[in-house]
């Protein structure tokens, strides 16, 4: 069984000959071939090829195209910052939305404007010939609140929310728009989903209704159009106490990748029998415990996750959000290692 038909199988809530798993190897992977953080999170072929470097060194069983969670404000404008050793992000002195005012000014472009989004786009392109049907490739795309924050910051987006919803929510519309041509553009490379990163939707920044009327009624239909396209939905939310039902009835979501139980679930044993047939789980170990604790105790976290959702498929082991950039491989290993030995179904 290779890798493509190990993951469909727990999309299909099977057990396959073993878990599935994938750490989330994101800006790390820039080590495997001593590009800078900058080279790959702006060249297409740097990214891919470093990818593609992780695939082959690690044999990891999906490819998810996590580059940062400033994609996609590029195409309004965004000012981008380039670390030498962290994801790029937004430059919040100079944000695009200065005001309350300026959420007039967000409307829906062309993606094909933003150079990120098109080196994106490349990237999905590159994977996608090396790996169609043997590694599941999965396009990270951050959802349209989520953007808006970018070009906001996530404080004051927060507090404008209260002063002026309809003026958030009119800028929400016009991102999802360019989304909707954007997410359309990236399933023609012949990718097999798009993940969704709606991290609002989350106990620990806003409420339930809230997330709703603000973003929810948008990624429905977000949602629909990835559908209607022939290719499969995703979401990726590592916020505290996330709202798994709305979520679920909002977009239907093939799997849901996220780091801790949702707001109505006590522990993830609750998590895999209230939600493991209505979509398959995706985690929950918790990347910064790739750099700090023994390993004992990251084994252990493994082989607990296996534990309490494995059984009858629809899980995948994975980390709750993206292996640390500056980590060392070393508990990546280890995690694929679990899964191989640990992971096996009984048949």
């Amino acid at each position: 069984m290779n890798s493509y038909e190990r993951v469909m199988a727990a999309l299909s809530h099977k057990e396959a000959d073993r878990v599935p798993v994938y750490p989330i190897l994101s800006g790390v992977t820039r080590k495997l071939t001593g590009a800078t953080y900058r080279q790959w999170s702006t060249d297409a072929k740097t990214c891919a090829d470093a990818y593609l470097k992780a695939v082959s060194e690690f044999d990891i069983d999906c490819v998810v195209t996590l580059i940062d969670l400033s994609v996609e404000c590029d195409a309004w404008g965004a000012k981008i910052i380039y670390p030498e050793n962290e994801a790029a992000h937004p430059d919040y002195k100079d944000c695009v939305v200065k005001s309350i005012d300026d959420y007039k000014k967000i409307k829906k472009v062309d993606y094909r404007s933003s150079e990120r989004m098109m080196m994106h786009i490349d990237v999905c392109k590159r994977l996608v010939k090396e790996l169609k049907g043997e590694k599941p490739i999965v396009a990270f795309v951050f959802g349209p609140l989520g953007t808006l924050s970018m070009l906001r910051n996530q404080q004051d987006l927060y507090m404008d929310l209260y002063d002026d919803p309809d003026a958030v929510k009119s800028a929400v519309r016009e991102i999802n728009e360019t989304l909707k041509e954007y997410v359309s553009a990236i399933i023609d490379t012949g990718v097999d989903a798009i993940m969704l990163d709606t991290l609002f939707s989350s106990g620990s920044i806003m409420s339930k209704d809230m997330w709703m009327n603000t973003e929810g009624v948008f990624v429905k239909e977000l949602a629909e159009v990835i559908r209607s396209k022939g290719s499969n939905v995703m979401i990726h939310n590592c916020g505290t106490n996330i709202y798994f039902d709305v979520q679920i009835r909002t977009m239907k979501p093939i799997a849901i990748s996220f780091l801790f139980p949702p707001d109505d679930c006590k522990d993830f044993a609750e998590t895999k029998q209230k939600y493991g047939t209505q979509t398959t789980l995706i985690g929950c170990v918790a990347p910064a415990n790739a750099m700090i604790g023994s390993d004992e105790e990251w084994d252990a976290q493994c082989r607990d996750q296996i534990d309490q959702m494995a059984k009858g498929g629809g899980f995948i082991l994975a980390t709750g959000c993206e292996y640390p950039a500056n980590a060392s491989f070393d508990r990546a290993r280890r995690m694929i290692d679990i899964a191989k030995t640990y992971g096996k179904y009984e048949k």
